[in-house]
């Protein structure tokens, strides 16, 4: 029986609780996020394997992304390269050479170290993203900060993923199929750049003189999923290829245009991305590495911390900013998810424990963020203005 029962049917209960979740989150003050990991891990043997699920969670993210992109067109995209590379170098050592190295000295191999260190590596894009977006703090100082390091972090990830693929497969990763691979990343980049200047420099005057909004929606998501699916298809990843697509359109004069037809189906959409990524956590049996579970869980935060309170000033941010961009950081998501796929046995029961953790654990913190920094720094003073009184 379980095989015939409707994916229709289970589609609609997910989304009845995923309405309830939400509803729920705003009354007992909660990260709606965590509630929809949850319920993913609840419903995991319903939802294994459930295309339909996963279909709707790659749409939401890649819609994600592509707003995001928006924000950001070629020039100021260019100077926040220029800005973050000694960050995102930081950030590498910090997050992904250290974590290595704790693994090495528990005297894991080579590979599984690497591992390790990979899925210890980047912030969870789709996490802090959906967070910066329902706590009101994309105007923040520290967020063009943090979204610069997400798509370093972007760029990194699909290379240490192609890494681990190819050794685990038995196949050797040479320098000539590293090259390769950045070469996908350059190529996808500077076509994004060349689209934005030449073919949707117009874009704006096309779009206005479309009146029905279902041709803008087929139009819009296609684009950002076309995109996104061009960089699957050359084995990187579809975040990557849907920030470059907002970028394309962030080109036109008016986003908002832009924004108020994909924000509905984004927000349909992007909550399925939390619930497939709950069903994709095996707990398995026990607690392997128990302390070094522990010592893995910590150091994650303090790398992120340290992140934000060194990498921030180079950036240009306050020592309030950094600290509270550091805390912001922590949770791990859909890239550890991926890398901890190439892992088998202990160490994949071990990967799923610390990246549910790390996720709760980095959700709380960012939540606690504003609040921490406060209570360490004080409250920011406020600017007086020079007001001149009447007859003074």
């Amino acid at each position: 029986m379980h095989g015939e029962f409707p994916s229709l049917l289970g589609a609609g209960i997910v989304l009845l609780f995923i309405f309830y979740l939400g509803y729920l989150s705003l009354k007992i003050k909660f990260p709606n996020v965590i509630l929809y990991i949850l319920l993913g891990i609840v419903l995991a043997d319903v939802l294994t394997d459930n295309e339909l699920l996963y279909f709707a969670s790659e749409i939401g993210i890649v819609l994600l992304f592509f707003l995001l992109g928006l924000e950001f067109n070629v020039k100021r995209l260019g100077g926040i390269a220029k800005k973050i590379w000694p960050s995102g170098l930081l950030d590498v050592g910090l997050s992904l050479g250290v974590s290595m190295l704790m693994a090495m000295a528990f005297g894991m191999s080579l590979f599984d170290s690497f591992l390790i260190g990979g899925i210890a590596y980047a912030t969870s894009s789709s996490i802090t993203a959906k967070l910066l977006d329902d706590r009101g703090r994309m105007a923040n100082t520290e967020t063009e900060f943090m979204l610069a390091i997400l798509i370093f972090e972007d760029l990194v990830a699909p290379i240490v993923v192609a890494i681990l693929i190819g050794v685990s497969s038995g196949e050797t990763f040479t320098t000539a199929s590293f090259l390769i691979l950045i070469g996908k990343i350059v190529g996808l980049t500077a076509g994004a750049i060349l689209l934005g200047k030449t073919v949707f420099k117009r874009f704006e005057k096309f779009l206005a003189r479309i009146e029905d909004e279902d041709f803008k929606i087929a139009l819009l998501v296609g684009i950002a999923l076309s995109y996104g699916g061009l960089a699957l298809y050359l084995g990187l990843s579809e975040v990557l290829g849907a920030f470059l697509a907002g970028m394309m359109l962030a080109e036109i004069g008016k986003i908002e245009r832009v924004e108020h037809t994909v924000l509905p189906i984004r927000d349909l959409m992007l909550p399925t991305f939390f619930v497939y990524f709950g069903t994709t956590i095996k707990f398995g049996d026990g607690v392997p590495m128990g302390l070094f579970l522990v010592l893995l869980i910590i150091w994650s935060i303090i790398a992120k911390v340290l992140l934000g309170i060194l990498g921030g000033p180079i950036y240009g941010l306050s020592k309030r900013a950094s600290l509270r961009a550091g805390l912001s950081m922590c949770a791990r998501g859909e890239f550890s998810v991926v890398i901890a796929s190439v892992a088998v046995g202990s160490i994949k029961i071990f990967s799923g424990i610390y990246i549910v953790v790390a996720a709760f654990i980095g959700m709380l913190l960012f939540e606690k963020a504003p609040a921490i920094t406060t209570k360490i720094y004080g409250k920011p003073e406020r600017k007086k203005k020079n007001l001149k009184v009447p007859g003074s």
